[in-house]
């Protein structure tokens, strides 16, 4: 009788994760699966798969000069997002982490990015650089166009990412440095410690565990960006901006290669998945909790 009323609470419990694992299954595993299977096909325009080619697929992109192209400049892209989003972050969230009249205003405009649309604040950002009417260029003294020049194309996509991207960073930052006690930094001026020692020896050690975490967060955030690619750029000019997101968005899309989309959205999964297990790994080493 006891073991019959064990195995009915566990079949209980256990059935609280069937909603969970049905959204999952329809939203990601089956996605997940059916790209997998896409991708070791050639694929007809409507998608469907044809001809069975194994890793074909895999060995076009790994043959193509236009994929390591899209690589190399991904790459570039989320080390300039993540540098500078973490950076505008956490400078923030020093600013306002005293009490002063007015913190809220700059607060809410600090953590205010986050809330803009990536489409609405590529419109804004493309009329600002307009080499007619943008506001850069007057404000400057120059006249570039700069998101029709592959010398500068790439840095203004990845600036307007790393502006969206710091207003949750600023909230990350606040919320670490609001675990910090202050009784430590005042222990610090007594001892003599200036304000560069206290945020090299006490404030980023204490934030440690929030720095993993934006990084890893951040990374994710960066090889996904596609919206601002697409309305600033479409991957131009030449392929300056051609994000391997994009990339997968023209071969389906615009190619109708969908089989080699697949592949690359494979190739991208196995890349974050890659670099956030060496973040994990780093951070039993380096992690100070």
């Amino acid at each position: 009788m006891k073991t019959v009323m064990k195995m009915k609470q566990r079949l209980g419990a256990y059935l609280f994760f069937v909603p969970c694992l049905t959204i999952f299954a329809l939203f990601l595993f089956y996605p997940f699966a059916k790209t997998i299977y896409l991708s070791l096909y050639k694929t007809d325009k409507l998608g469907q798969a044809k001809l069975f080619v194994g890793l074909g697929n895999y060995a076009e992109l790994f043959t193509s000069e236009s994929f390591f192209h899209s690589l190399l400049v991904t790459f570039i892209f989320v080390a300039i997002v993540v540098s500078v989003s973490m950076l505008l972050g956490l400078i923030t969230a020093l600013l306002v982490n005293k009490n002063f009249p007015g913190i809220r205003v700059f607060s809410t405009a600090y953590a205010l990015p986050m809330a803009i649309a990536s489409s609405a604040a590529a419109l804004i950002f493309e009329i600002m650089l307009d080499p007619t009417i943008g506001i850069i260029d007057k404000v400057l003294g120059t006249d570039i166009n700069w998101l029709h020049d592959e010398r500068y194309a790439l840095v203004c996509v990845a600036l307007l990412t790393a502006w969206l991207n710091s207003g949750i960073n600023y909230l990350y930052f606040s919320a670490g440095l609001a675990n910090i006690d202050e009784a430590i930094y005042e222990r610090a001026s007594v001892d003599g410690a200036n304000e560069w020692q206290k945020f090299t020896r006490l404030t980023l050690p204490g934030l440690s565990p929030i720095l993993f975490y934006t990084v890893v967060v951040n990374i994710i955030l960066a090889f996904q960006s596609f919206g601002q690619v697409k309305i600033l750029t479409e991957g131009g000019p030449g392929e300056s901006t051609n994000l391997i997101v994009y990339s997968i968005y023209r071969d389906a899309f615009f190619n109708f290669r969908f089989g080699g989309a697949a592949a690359q959205s494979v190739v991208l999964f196995t890349m974050i998945m890659i670099l956030t297990l060496i973040m994990f790994k780093l951070e039993k080493r380096g992690v100070k909790y």
